[in-house]
């Protein structure tokens, strides 16, 4: 007890989003101090980490398609959950540590952000892997409730608040009361969907095969839910899948919204099925409250309008939408006492 307590001393509290593109790492009375790719290096033969300062985030995320044989860029977060155990421990480790200056004693007490549809074994694997890369206790919350702290909203009060999170591996949708869910689904369709709905245009349509990057880079470049003011093109460039050179296009925004309509209109389903299934005093709340998004996703151009009109209710994008998870794991670490009892969050701990 006394040497835990003596290890807190040296360590600071953190809240996590470790999200399937990115991990946002919150510190107490600090803010965000980190944003980097949920991407790690590796040997291809040993499977271990690379040991320099290129093997995980941004520096990593760079040699996505880029490795040569014997080196592997991965992704360890898959829909939002672990999909490779070792390699997200590793992860963890790492952030940690560069939070804390590679400091001795680290042994911080860790909030992670969580899908809401996860499965008991699938946070089991987040708890070990928090406790093994260094975590002298683990709290799990859902990544809704996370969100719409982070966003401002008021989850506390006897009125409905709805929250659409738009991550990179899931769509969480919720309808907050009284501090909890009282109606919500989460969807393993996101913005790693959006870019694979990308890539497979791009072969389906010029037979020009684009990379992990090349794809985000259009979603973001010309990429839209609806018809814009200004239609936009972009210069794409691939490996032509006939003659097997490098090879130059030019596409539309038009042609890229296509290409989304299948993935987005997944994400309008989902929040139209939660409305379905929300009691009606909420339901009415609603009305006047309004639909929330958040997550680098709801970034896409004219995806808020697009819910919007399939809903009939006011959509607003919150401030910041990327940190807004990051940041409602923040506000839970200043007020753990509170939220704690609130989320009922003692079987989550290790």
């Amino acid at each position: 007890m006394i040497f835990d307590r003596i290890v807190g001393f040296f360590s600071d509290d953190m809240g996590i989003d470790l999200g399937t593109s990115n991990t946002l790492v919150y510190v107490r009375g600090k803010g965000i101090v980190l944003s980097e790719p949920s991407v790690v290096a590796i040997h291809k033969d040993t499977g271990k980490v690379l040991m320099d300062g290129n093997a995980v985030g941004l520096e990593a995320k760079k040699m996505l398609g880029r490795c040569p044989p014997s080196i592997q860029a991965i992704r360890p977060m898959k829909d939002g959950v672990i999909a490779d155990f070792d390699i997200t421990e590793a992860m963890l480790g790492y952030f940690i540590r560069r939070v804390h200056g590679r400091r001795f004693l680290v042994s911080p007490r860790v909030v992670i952000a969580i899908p809401s549809g996860i499965t008991a074994v699938e946070k089991r694997a987040v708890r070990s892997s928090a406790h093994l890369a260094g975590a002298r206790k683990c709290h799990l919350i859902d990544e809704p409730r996370a969100a719409a702290l982070g966003a401002g909203l008021p989850i506390g009060e006897s009125t409905a608040s709805m929250i659409v999170d738009v991550g990179g591996g899931t769509t969480e949708v919720a309808v907050i009361s009284l501090g909890d869910i009282a109606c919500s689904e989460s969807i393993r369709i996101a913005g790693d969907d959006l870019d694979a709905a990308i890539i497979e245009y791009m072969k389906r349509t010029y037979s020009l095969l684009v990379g992990e990057q090349t794809a985000e880079q259009i979603k973001i470049n010309i990429g839209s839910a609806c018809p814009i003011e200004e239609e936009l093109e972009m210069e794409v460039s691939g490996r032509d899948l006939i003659a097997g050179l490098p090879r130059t296009t030019t596409v539309t925004s038009q042609e890229i919204r296509e290409a989304l309509r299948e993935p987005v209109q997944a994400m309008v389903e989902a929040v139209k099925r939660t409305l379905e299934r929300t009691e009606p005093e909420l339901s009415a709340d609603l009305v006047h409250n309004g639909i929330t998004m958040c997550g680098g996703g709801a970034l896409l151009r004219g995806l808020p309008t697009v819910i919007a009109q399939a809903t009939g209710l006011k959509v607003r994008l919150a401030d910041d939408p990327i940190t807004c998870v990051a940041r409602g794991t923040g506000v839970f670490l200043e007020n753990i006492d509170r939220w704690r009892e609130a989320f009922e969050m003692g079987d989550d701990e290790c």
